[in-house]
């Protein structure tokens, strides 16, 4: 394993930064100065400024239940951010977005591999939500949602769309358009005034309250990890 990998993976920098730490030579490998693309093999000794790295970290995958007004980002000097309100002892990152008017269901982890896997739009993952409009919508407006609208010059792929009542749907998606729901709700003449993703794949939000976070429990895990 490569150097700068090995690091990251303990927990206690990025690649990036490992990189950086390498070339000031503040990394020893088995008492020698490393250089950028040292690898790493079973049983070698890494040290940052003299100090031994430990294991390999934990996978962490937890589910978050994000407030409006947070915003998906791993840059701490922006108010608001996922990452301080998280607080999780390793360093995470969001699968995914929510943008800040939203709410609801997001995965936060630190293997980076899983977060290519999910996103991915070739593997039409469902992810459900429940929208809340300003008006009552119609049976065809419903209709049209499910079939596919028409936004940034493309239709969107067919939905399952189910109505809550009168002002609020629950709608399931395969693919992740930016601000796609509303788009679509603007396109047909509404505005989305309540966007709570409930769940992503296998994973339910349940009863998770705003704000707060859990694990992922084993049987998650096992339908969120490719096999």
């Amino acid at each position: 394993m490569r150097l700068n990998k090995y690091i990251s993976e303990t927990g206690v920098c990025s690649r990036r930064e490992a990189d950086k730490w390498i070339e000031a030579g503040r990394v020893t490998w088995n008492g020698q100065c490393a250089v950028l693309g040292t690898q790493v093999g079973e049983g070698d000794e890494v040290r940052v400024d003299g100090e031994l790295l430990g294991a390999k970290k934990k996978d962490v995958y937890i589910a978050l239940n994000k407030p409006v007004g947070i915003i998906c980002t791993t840059e701490t000097d922006i108010a608001d951010n996922i990452i301080d309100h998280v607080r999780h002892p390793q360093r995470i990152f969001p699968v995914g977005r929510l943008d800040r008017d939203s709410e609801g269901l997001i995965l936060l982890t630190n293997n980076g591999d899983i977060v290519n896997e999910i996103l991915r739009a070739e593997n039409n993952h469902e992810k459900e939500y429940i929208v809340t409009v300003d008006r009552p919508i119609t049976h065809l407006s419903l209709q049209m949602m499910a079939s596919g609208v028409k936004i940034m010059g493309e239709i969107t792929k067919p939905a399952k769309v189910q109505r809550v009542d009168p002002k609020t749907f629950r709608i399931t998606l395969t693919q992740g358009l930016n601000r796609q729901i509303r788009r679509m709700c603007s396109a047909l003449g509404y505005k989305a005034q309540r966007l709570q993703r409930v769940r992503i794949m296998n994973i339910e939000l349940g009863n998770l309250a705003s704000g707060q976070w859990r694990t992922l429990t084993p049987a998650e895990l096992e339908g969120l990890l490719p096999h």
